[in-house]
Parts: C-alpha cells; structure tokens; sequence
C-alpha cells in the first residue's frame, strides 16, 4: 500500500510522511470525507463499523495520530474530566478512583487526577480551568458553594463525591452531589451494636466538620437515643490511620470506663483500631470489644480482620455521577444531589447477639 497511486498522490515525496499527515490525508486514503474520520475518533458518534475500519486501517499505515489539542480549540470540549482528591492513604478512595476512571472512559473521557490537600480546593481549581476541562469531580474534598457555581458559569460543572457542602442563605441551587445516606448509615451501626447488648458504645470520629463525619455521628447518635442509650465516649481520628490509633489509645486508656464498643468512622480508621486494641492492648474482638466500620472496602473482608461494616455501594454512586455528568454537560439540567442507600455487612468483629 505504501508504493499506492493513491499514496503518491497524497503526499508526492513528502519524507518522514507522519509528521504532516493530517485528516485529509486519511479520508484521501480511505476513500471517505473527512467529516467521516472526525466522527471515527469521537466516541458515541454515528459512523458505521465499516467506515471507522477502513479510516484506522488508513490512519494506522500513514502513521496519522489525531490532535486532541486541536480537536479541544475546534470543538471547545476536551471530553476531559478533571478528578480532584486526598486521602489516598484511604482504601476506600483509590478504588474509586479506579472505578470512576473506568466508567468516564466507556463514555469516551479521559480523566486528568489532581491531588491536593483537604483544606486547597479552592486554590487548585483555577489550575484545573486552565485545561479547559469539561466537568470536575470533587472526592474526599470539598470548595466553596460560590466557588463551584463560578466553575459552572465558566463551563466546568462541579459535582461533589461522597461529600455536600453547605448551602448558603442565598443560594437556590448548591452544586451537584452524590453521596451515600451516611445518616441512615451511623442509624444501622447504631441497631447492630445495641442489638449485641452492648452498653459503653464509643464513636470514633473522621474529620469534624466533614459532611460524612456530620451525619454518620448524627444518624448514630440519634438512633442510639431512640433505643435509650447515648454514646459512652468519643475520639477524633481525621480519618487518617495514626489518628485512629491515638483516638484508640485515648478511649481505652482506663480499664475501669473502656467502651465495650466502638463505631468508626471509616473502614481505614477502623484497622487501625482493631491494630491497637489487639496488639497494643491485648483486648480481643469481639470478645471484649465489637468494632464496626464504615465503606466496605475490600481489606475490611481480609481473614486478619473480618471487619462489621457498613457499605458504600461504588457502582451504584459511580453511575448516578456518570449519569449526572452526561445530565449536566448534554442536557443542561441542574445542579442536583443523589443519595445512595448503604447496607450493613456483619462479620466477625461484631457480636450479632446479646447472648
């Protein structure tokens, strides 16, 4: 094919033919218009398999490679997401990231990652908009209401995972949110820890002002009232690994008032809890102490810990912000909020029954 009439017709004795090959070239070579080999590139365009085969078949031989850049300075979309996280040191994110990243590609977008720390949302966002980026996802962090409804004037709509910001007085439309029921979550871990007849029940905390942390510790605070208990005692863990270990060493610290459970509020916070009371304290568990968690992740499942915990369901959360995206950026719909039912998975680090 190399040696073609065809070949020689588009590009004479052009050397090092790859560098200036462009669309028109294929379409040339492929006997199709050029608008046919732009469509072959765009996903969930109309092209037939037979067209877009020939258009590779062409693109592969001349070494032609098409130029998101230019394509994004045409088109005015990147078909780029930008993900913005922290705590990557928590299981339960980097398999988000995973699945998300999975699902935007079968939509045909590339995510661009950025990480930050929890309190630099705010500064890392006019970085993200200098790569015209189509849409932002926000996970493990939070920005301003008034900041997220800029990003969306300017064409970047803003949706929250597994966190919600707080609404201003005066503002009718927060950003866009997918969330787990974290509320009815700290209710079911509330159930199960009073139905195995425990009376000391502690509450380990992530981050204070977090939303998961808010209504975690609130569904399970009000939940333990209705069934006429309240919480023993409380740490805070920030949600990090060595928090959780000093929020442990801090309600366990007297023999005389130790809780005779404990509710964290995180699956990572809650490994490190059931490291320190075993190896550091020498209580067992659940025999002396029933720990329940919260996300599921898949180290909570692992034979050295068979974490109670409640689940984050990902699919689902990752699907409801896949389909929120394709609402906000093809629909033009409105900033919106999902929220996403959890489950309790019982294991063995939880007594099931007062007997």
């Amino acid at each position: 094919m190399a040696g073609s009439p065809v070949m020689k017709e588009a590009f004479g004795n052009f050397k090092n033919v790859n560098k200036n090959v462009t669309s028109q070239h294929v379409a040339r070579l492929a006997q199709v218009s050029q608008s046919a080999v732009s469509r072959a590139y765009t996903p969930g365009a109309s092209v037939s398999t037979h067209t877009r085969q020939r258009v590779m078949d062409a693109a592969r031989q001349l070494g032609y490679r098409p130029n998101a850049i230019a394509r994004t300075l045409i088109t005015k979309k990147s078909r780029m997401i930008a993900v913005v996280m922290s705590q990557l040191d928590n299981q339960f994110y980097p398999l988000v990231l995973e699945k998300l990243s999975q699902r935007l590609r079968s939509d045909g977008y590339h995510v661009l990652l950025f990480i930050t720390s929890r309190d630099e949302s705010d500064g890392v966002l006019a970085e993200i908009l200098q790569y015209q980026v189509d849409a932002i996802v926000m996970a493990s962090t939070v920005l301003s209401s008034a900041l997220a409804r800029d990003c969306a004037r300017a064409g970047s709509p803003v949706i929250l995972f597994n966190r919600m910001t707080k609404r201003a007085a005066n503002e009718d439309h927060p950003p866009s949110a997918v969330t787990s029921d974290n509320e009815a979550g700290g209710r079911l871990a509330a159930r199960h820890l009073h139905a195995g007849g425990h009376q000391r029940i502690a509450y380990i905390a992530g981050l204070e002002e977090s939303s998961t942390n808010l209504d975690r510790e609130r569904g399970f605070r009000d939940e333990l009232a209705l069934l006429g208990s309240r919480i023993h005692a409380r740490a805070v863990g920030n949600y990090s690994y060595e928090g959780a270990q000093l929020a442990a060493r801090q309600l366990f610290s007297s023999a005389s008032q130790r809780p005779d459970a404990v509710f964290v509020g995180s699956d990572h916070m809650a490994l490190a809890v059931m490291d320190v009371l075993r190896s550091e304290l020498g209580l067992r568990v659940p025999q002396d102490v029933s720990v329940v968690g919260f996300d599921n992740v898949p180290q909570a499942a692992w034979g050295a810990y068979q974490l109670t915990t409640i689940e984050q369901s990902i699919g689902p959360m990752i699907e409801a912000t896949a389909t929120m995206l394709h609402a906000l950026l093809h629909e033009g719909a409105q900033p919106s909020a999902v929220t996403v039912p959890c489950r309790l998975i019982v294991r063995t680090s939880s007594k099931t029954s007062a007997l």
